[in-house]
């Protein structure tokens, strides 16, 4: 089986250094730098990330996607799986995030268990011609695929050559029906939004738990990308409405946090905030969950009422697009207040804050304004991990239209090259390293 084999390949990636600690890493004896990577489970303490040999762990990477009209790993029609990560890791990055859909799950259920074949999926997405064509395209990159390979195994293929280059990979429930994401009017905004079923999105993260076990790499997992108000017509998204409060979102996040650490105890778990995951302040402040009485506590994580893991494996997650900022003082101070304070305050909740998307287009330019350029300099100076939207030069097929250019993508349409090399050359890559402490 092509699964078999490339997790087999994959495990040939757990040998080398640990890569990337950051600045301020926790004194270790020397044998437990040569630790077999990526020394695992990592674990939370207050609030740093740590490997098994207690030594500070800060992702620095980006995002790609996977949770759209195909559900398929994007980029495969121009580049190879070994290609894309060989750009990623030339930089000195050392993450992934990579989404997915719960309808993909549901559609392996509904087919007795039996994945959906890439041809099968780009039949759908694309039509039969186009289909054929990006099917041709992708095999002819990857050479170990056939029409026959199934969507899931496309994500083996990426963990697998993520873990020979000692890349994490963080998987990421990005929405419930695929497509292009996110809006409030899409079905898929909130628990019990028209399409975000409660029961199939628990089935799903329980099934992608298990399912990515196998990969060495594999590090954590998010509970739901962007939770924000249910605005679509209709009985199911005027109920869900109703529990649009920080009482909802702690109800949901427990069930679904509960759900993953039952089925895969060793990833860390991502919480992400209210408004598109922009404001998680009710949960660093330690205020009441309106419209309860109920404060956040990390030790109400307890699976089927047994030890609680919140203090060892909760991570908070943060999204920023002001792209419009005008003030590096004023945009830190709004992240702070958000919930980065929970990696800076000195009293108060501790838990490490990741940053999983920001972005901006990728031209001359716009890197040198003072959103991308104060967020270079914030994020490393705190030691918050991040994860830039996007790697993706290009779509199988984005909000209908096909082979769709993204021009905030870091790579080109053909994921041939950085579509802007002054970004990654002046700000991305003195970025990383001042993340990772290289």
């Amino acid at each position: 089986m092509l699964l078999t084999s490339l997790l087999l390949v994959g495990l040939a990636g757990l040998l080398g250094l640990v890569q990337g600690s950051p600045v301020d890493k926790d004194t270790s004896s020397a044998s437990s730098s040569a630790a077999a990577w990526p020394n695992g489970p990592l674990v939370t303490s207050g609030r740093w990330i740590h490997d098994a040999s207690g030594n500070n762990v800060t992702y620095a990477g980006a995002n790609w996607p996977g949770a759209a009209d195909t559900m398929l790993p994007e980029g495969l029609q121009y580049q190879s799986v070994d290609a894309i990560v060989a750009k990623i890791k030339g930089i000195g990055m050392n993450a992934i995030r990579l989404t997915y859909a719960i309808q993909m799950i549901d559609e392996i259920y509904a087919n007795n268990g039996t994945d959906v074949t890439i041809e099968d999926a780009l039949t759908k997405a694309l039509g039969a011609a186009n289909g054929q064509t990006v099917l041709k395209q992708i095999i002819k990159n990857n050479p170990a695929f056939t029409p026959t390979t199934t969507r899931l195994e496309l994500f083996d293929a990426v963990a697998a050559a993520c873990a020979r280059s000692q890349i994490y990979v963080h998987l990421d429930n990005h929405i419930s029906r695929a497509e292009w994401c996110c809006s409030t009017t899409d079905g898929n905004a909130w628990w019990g939004d028209t399409d975000f079923n409660v029961d199939k999105w628990v089935r799903g993260l329980t099934y992608m738990a298990k399912h990515a076990a196998a990969w060495p790499g594999l590090v954590s997992m998010s509970l739901r990308n962007e939770p924000r108000s249910p605005d679509d017509k209709g009985a199911a998204a005027t109920a869900a409405k109703k529990t649009y409060n920080w009482q909802g979102w702690y109800k949901y996040v427990r069930q679904g946090a509960d759900a993953i650490h039952a089925a895969n105890p060793d990833v860390l778990i991502f919480l992400s905030g209210l408004g598109y995951d922009t404001d998680l302040s009710a949960v660093v402040r330690g205020s009441a969950l309106s419209p309860g009485t109920d404060k956040f506590r990390v030790d109400d994580f307890a699976a089927d009422g047994g030890s609680s893991y919140g203090a060892s494996k909760l991570v908070l997650e943060l999204h920023n697009y002001q792209n419009s900022a005008t003030s590096c003082s004023s945009l830190e101070s709004g992240l702070t207040n958000g919930g980065f304070s929970a990696m800076t305050s000195g009293g108060g909740l501790q838990m490490p804050v990741v940053m999983t998307e920001f972005g901006f287009m990728m031209d001359t330019s716009t890197y040198k304004g003072v959103y991308a350029s104060c967020l270079a300099s914030f994020l490393p100076r705190i030691h918050a991990g991040w994860t830039i939207w996007v790697l993706s030069g290009s779509y199988y097929i984005r909000s209908g239209k096909q082979d769709f250019d993204e021009t905030w993508g870091l790579l080109n349409h053909d994921w041939s090259a950085w579509r802007s090399p002054a970004y990654v050359t002046n700000q991305l890559q003195p970025m990383i390293k001042a993340s990772l402490g290289t």
